[in-house]
């Protein structure tokens, strides 16, 4: 497998400054690098059952009532936290804790047509130094000198992922068993989460080996439910109440995208690691409202940044040992938002004011 082409341009260097306030938080943090496989177990399993059995509830239910709607609120919320486990899978790497790997494409990604190996591989780009935000970096567009417009139709676009993800699972992914010229658009186009349309995806070591498993698996959950469906095993509101939830967990994802980065570059050159923590952000909110649009330690996203090995059960300790332990925190803390809505508010207004064509 051949590794991405790094850009020719060399990254600025840090100043002696950054480097002693980053020497500073590492030493902070040393000891909350080692990710609790016990944790991680429960978490999934609880989110999925929790997931799954309100899913369940809800095709049962009477339509439209207000109990449905409810188990649907519940089915989307604890299996938007399931699905986020592919973000701490794309750091595991495909060779650590492969059992756990197994069970989350067998009990998630693959009833969601959201295999692990789309974010695996992809996902690392985002944070290779001479990447991040550029234009070799699918999870990054400069939202901020885009219009307010176009800022609100990538995130409709969610809307209509299910769709296209089930079309895929059904009929591309096993043509591309037969056509390689489609297999080969499939991988470059059509087999990563990521946000810039634009984006090819290459080949590179953290490529998940098992991902012809996962989309065969894909396919059989998609095939076996529709099949079941048409001879009225299962009624066809199962599919119209997957579709509701797979877009409820994309817009709930969507939204925290949105925020998850200031987005004002516009890719023209690499970054120092102190610039990427300045254009990330944390947004620690209400210990129990906020991970419900942020789980899985994303709201502790700048964080996560300065130290991406660190598992997420332990960014929020890291986040509050950094606040209340540097020596001057004012530079830590300028990557903080209060909540959802000032994040929303921050990058509209920036959208509004600087708003020009981007990547032009």
């Amino acid at each position: 497998m051949s590794v991405p082409v790094m850009p020719s341009k060399i990254p600025p260097s840090a100043s002696a400054t950054d480097t002693a306030a980053l020497g500073e938080a590492r030493a902070l943090v040393r000891d909350l690098f080692t990710a609790r496989a016990g944790l991680y177990w429960f978490d999934f399993l609880a989110s999925t059952t929790i997931g799954w059995a309100a899913f369940v509830a809800a095709v049962l239910l009477p339509a439209w009532s207000a109990l449905q709607a409810l188990c649907v609120a519940v089915s989307i919320v604890a299996l938007y936290r399931s699905v986020i486990f592919v973000h701490e899978l794309a750091h595991l790497g495909p060779r650590v804790w492969p059992g756990f790997r197994l069970a989350w494409n067998l009990l998630c990604g693959g009833p969601m047509l959201v295999q692990s190996y789309t974010y695996s591989g992809v996902h690392n780009l985002h944070h290779y130094q001479q990447l991040y935000g550029t234009r070799d970096d699918g999870e990054y567009l400069p939202f901020a000198r885009m219009r307010p417009l176009a800022v609100f139709g990538h995130w409709a676009l969610g809307m209509v992922v299910p769709a296209f993800v089930l079309v895929r699972a059904m009929i591309l992914v096993p043509l591309s068993w037969l056509i390689p010229p489609l297999a080969k658009w499939l991988w470059e186009r059509a087999s990563s989460l990521v946000i810039d349309p634009e984006f090819k995806r290459p080949h590179s070591k953290h490529d998940d080996p098992s991902w012809r498993w996962q989309d065969a698996y894909a396919w059989f959950c998609a095939s076996t439910a529709i099949a079941l469906m048409a001879f009225a095993v299962l009624p066809w509101r199962v599919l119209l109440l997957w579709y509701v939830l797979l877009t409820g967990i994309l817009s709930l994802n969507g939204l925290r995208t949105l925020v998850a980065h200031r987005y004002r570059f516009p890719g023209e050159r690499p970054l120092t690691l102190m610039e990427q923590f300045h254009d990330s952000v944390d947004v620690p909110g209400h210990r129990l409202l906020t991970p419900l649009w942020a789980p899985v330690g994303l709201r502790f996203h700048a964080t996560h940044h300065l130290f991406p090995g660190m598992p997420y059960h332990n960014l929020g300790t890291a986040y509050r040992r950094l606040k209340n332990g540097l020596s001057d925190p004012s530079w830590f803390l300028d990557s903080s938002e209060r909540n959802l809505f000032t994040g929303l508010r921050r990058l509209l207004r920036e959208s509004m004011t600087r708003s020009r064509p981007d990547r032009s």
